[in-house]
């Protein structure tokens, strides 16, 4: 081999070799199996490799060794994210606090298959670049809350390939297994060895270095897997436990929600007159959503009793209930928390076509979680780059993204707390947490400005919407709407 393959690790054991160098090694991972589980540490072990390589052997030995309770093997030899962003897949099935979970192929498999196949339908302009910059920033990411990832890359030469190929189609067995696409991808070898190449070498991090393993001899491959596997995962648990917390922020230009004109009202007649007329227009644009596959996520923040809800109905009123699902927010269960706090919203990741509107959203972390101590401020400080990161992959995704804070005054929170104590049918409205909030307010302003100051990018901008009179802001955010839905048909010409 060639390039940085002749770097890779090669061994070459007999049975009793094998066995010896093993038995130890299985014992030793499983104990420390059941330490991350006791740490709450999740672990991700991603297996690349050519065909035929020996990835399953690898596996299937490592298994072995792991408590089947505690780990969950995710097979990703499928592209499922046609018009969605490449990483939902991958963050619908990542590890929970203290699980295991082995990724047969990965992200990366995502973006070796975009090269290889120069498929326009698999990315926009087939951009490689921008997909390494996203695989590294979600690897980062995971680091940075606590996740512990290996990777691996099995390879063999081309001529044992053809070998294995060969060997396979002469057992009945087997024979299924090889397909025409396999002997292409021999054909292929120099092709896609060179690609796979310049993936590694670009995802290569300090971080997050890659094992590459010789599999020529297959024993040799599973026990030098397990060796990285059993000498390095407890060193990276301690390692995990003495993170330092402190998390300096870049500057950015403050922000003030004094800014936002709260006097803008509308009188009742002209309100129904634009609400009827914006409505008829958004329902139109819900079907060419739909029929040209583009996903919408509209995000909505705001101060108790700031009108999200009441904005909302008037935003779905004449919209077609069967593309769109309005996602309310509460406070993470049990099997949320096991998880990076943005993994149950790529879970909620709209299908092509489709609207997801969220009440209240991902910057809950810089919210009430920062504000109620939920967070660490090392975990509230990484998030705002951690967000920026998750909406710009959606948004070169082809995702319209709208982001609302509804603001209004602190005086017409006030009436409106005293408007829903005093009449019973609102009474359900108003809550003990919200008058506890409200006793925060200056915290939660001060928040919501950073917030807005740090998250505020172009691809992701806010729009702050005046919210004392509420006619005027439901107008504002369904004319928002429109406009960003026209603006991106426009954009591809449709």
């Amino acid at each position: 081999m060639s390039g940085i393959f002749q770097y890779g690790t090669c061994l070459n054991l007999s049975k009793k070799e094998y066995k010896g160098a093993t038995e130890e090694l299985k014992v030793k991972l499983g104990e420390l199996q059941r330490k991350a589980k006791n740490l709450k540490v999740p672990v991700l072990v991603i297996f690349e490799g050519l065909e035929a390589a020996g990835v399953g052997a690898s596996i299937n030995e490592t298994l072995q060794a792991l408590d089947p309770r505690g780990y969950k093997v995710v097979y990703n030899r499928r592209i499922d994210e046609m018009n969605r962003p490449m990483m939902w897949q991958y963050w619908k099935e990542l590890p929970g606090k203290g699980q295991f979970t082995i990724f047969d192929r990965s992200w990366y498999y995502s973006a070796l298959k975009r090269s290889l196949n120069n498929d326009e339908e698999l990315s926009v302009k087939n951009d490689f670049d921008r997909r390494f910059a996203e695989i590294n920033e979600t690897e980062k990411t995971l680091l940075e809350s606590g996740m512990i990832i290996f990777k691996f890359f099995i390879y063999i030469s081309k001529k044992e390939q053809k070998k294995r190929f060969e060997e396979a189609e002469s057992d009945p067995a087997t024979a299924w297994k090889v397909t025409k696409k396999n002997w292409i991808a021999n054909k292929r070898y120099d092709e896609i060895i060179g690609i796979c190449e310049k993936t590694i070498q670009r995802t290569n991090t300090a971080d997050c270095e890659w094992n590459l393993i010789c599999g020529e001899d297959v024993d040799g491959a599973r026990a030098e897997v397990l060796r990285i596997l059993t000498e390095n995962l407890d060193v990276k648990l301690q390692e995990e436990a003495q993170k330092p917390e402190n998390l300096a922020l870049p500057y950015r230009p403050p922000f003030t929600l004094d800014s936002t004109d709260l006097s803008q009202a509308l009188e009742k007649q002209e309100y129904r007159d634009r609400l009827k007329k914006a409505q008829k227009k958004l329902f139109t644009l819900q079907h060419l959503l739909y029929i040209h596959r583009i996903p919408l996520v509209i995000a909505y923040e705001g101060w108790d009793a700031g009108g999200k809800g009441g904005n909302i109905k008037r935003l779905v009123e004449a919209m077609d209930p069967r593309g769109y699902d309005v996602i309310p927010v509460a406070a993470p269960n049990d099997i949320e928390r096991a998880h990076h706090y943005l993994w149950r919203f790529w879970n909620q990741f709209p299908k092509p076509g489709h609207v997801a509107i969220f009440d209240r959203t991902w910057y809950g972390r810089v919210l009430v979680e920062r504000v109620e101590g939920f967070a660490k401020e090392s975990e509230w400080k990484r998030a705002f780059k951690e967000i920026d990161e998750m909406e710009r992959q959606w948004v070169n995704d082809g995702t319209i993204l709208i982001k609302f804070w509804i603001h209004i005054s602190k005086e017409e929170q006030l009436n409106r707390f005293n408007e829903r104590t005093s009449i019973p049918e609102k009474n359900w409205k108003i809550t003990d947490e919200d008058w506890r909030n409200r006793e925060k307010w200056d915290l939660y302003r001060e928040a919501v400005e950073e917030m807005i100051a740090r998250t505020d990018e172009t691809v992701a901008p806010w729009s702050v919407i005046p919210g004392n009179d509420k006619y005027f802001a439901r107008i504002f955010a369904l004319e928002t709407v429109i406009a960003a839905i026209e603006k991106e048909l426009k954009k591809r010409k449709l």
